[in-house]
C-alpha cells in the first residue's frame, strides 16, 4: 500500500517522531518482505534533513499489522533507551478504541489474564490463571456507546503484550469486530477495529508532558462514532 510520512506525522522534534499508522502496514519488516513503517520514515529523514547513508530510527513500540493509530519512534539513541525504560516502567498511558460484535456484559472491567504467545500460529492465548511460559497481562475497558449494530470501548492498557487486547477481550467472549483469529464473525482482513488513539507521557529529553492523539479511521464503521474523536 502507498504511504505519505509527511502527511501522518502528529509529532516530530530532534528526539522523537510519532505518526498516524495506517491499518494494513507493518511497523516492522518481516518474512513477508513487505514494506514497513520504520523503513518508509527513515526515507522521510534521510530526505528532509539531506542525511547520507542509513538514518537511525529506534523502534520503541509496536502496533499489529490490522490495527491503526498512533506509533512513535526513537530518532536518536538516548531517547530511544530512554522510552524503552519507561515502557518497561509502564510509564506511558497507553490508550485505544476499539469496536466489539455485542455489547460488553459489564460496562466497566479490569481484566487481569495469564498470555501465552504461539509462535508458530502468530496467536496470543490468555488464561485466567498462570500457565508455562504465560507473562501476566492486565488492561481496563470503559463502554461509551452504540452504533450501527458496533459497541464502542475505550481500553486502557497496564502492560503492553502482543496482541493483549485483542486476545484478553476474546477470552471473556467479546472479539474485537473484524478479528477472524480471535472469534470475530466477519471481516476484510487488512484491518480489525481496533485503533490506538493516544500515547501520554514525560518527553524523555525535555521532561514536558505530551499528549499525542489520533483521529479515528476514515471507514464507514469508525464514522459513526466521530464525536469520540
Amino acid at each position: 500500500m502507498s504511504y505519505n510520512v509527511s502527511k501522518s506525522i502528529i509529532y516530530e522534534d530532534n528526539h522523537l517522531i510519532a505518526v498516524n499508522k495506517p491499518a494494513g502496514i507493518l511497523v516492522q519488516g518481516d518474512v513477508t518482505g513487505d514494506p514497513c513503517l520504520s523503513d518508509y520514515i527513515k526515507a522521510y529523514i534521510r530526505k528532509k534533513y539531506n542525511k547520507p547513508g542509513e538514518a537511525y530510527l529506534g523502534t520503541i513500540h509496536r502496533l499489529d499489522r490490522p490495527v491503526s493509530g498512533v506509533v512513535i519512534f526513537a530518532k536518536t539513541s538516548k531517547a530511544l533507551t530512554r522510552m524503552n525504560k519507561m515502557m518497561q516502567d509502564h510509564s506511558i498511558k497507553k490508550t485505544y478504541y476499539a469496536l466489539l460484535q455485542k455489547k460488553p456484559r459489564k460496562l466497566s472491567e479490569d481484566l487481569t489474564h495469564w498470555l501465552v504467545k504461539m509462535e508458530d500460529k502468530n496467536v496470543s492465548r490468555a488464561h485466567d490463571k498462570e500457565v508455562k511460559r504465560s507473562k501476566k497481562c492486565m488492561l481496563t475497558y470503559n463502554y461509551l456507546g452504540t452504533a450501527n449494530h458496533k459497541f464502542l470501548i475505550q481500553v486502557n492498557l497496564k502492560t503492553g503484550r502482543s496482541h493483549q487486547i485483542r486476545a484478553q477481550m476474546a477470552k471473556i467472549g467479546f472479539p474485537i469486530s473484524g478479528d477472524l483469529k480471535y472469534g470475530s464473525r466477519k471481516g476484510k482482513g487488512s484491518f480489525i477495529y481496533l485503533h490506538s488513539k493516544s500515547l501520554e507521557f514525560i518527553h524523555p529529553v525535555k521532561k514536558e508532558k505530551l499528549l499525542l492523539q489520533c483521529p479515528l479511521p476514515d471507514e464507514e464503521n469508525w464514522n459513526f462514532f466521530s464525536d469520540f474523536g
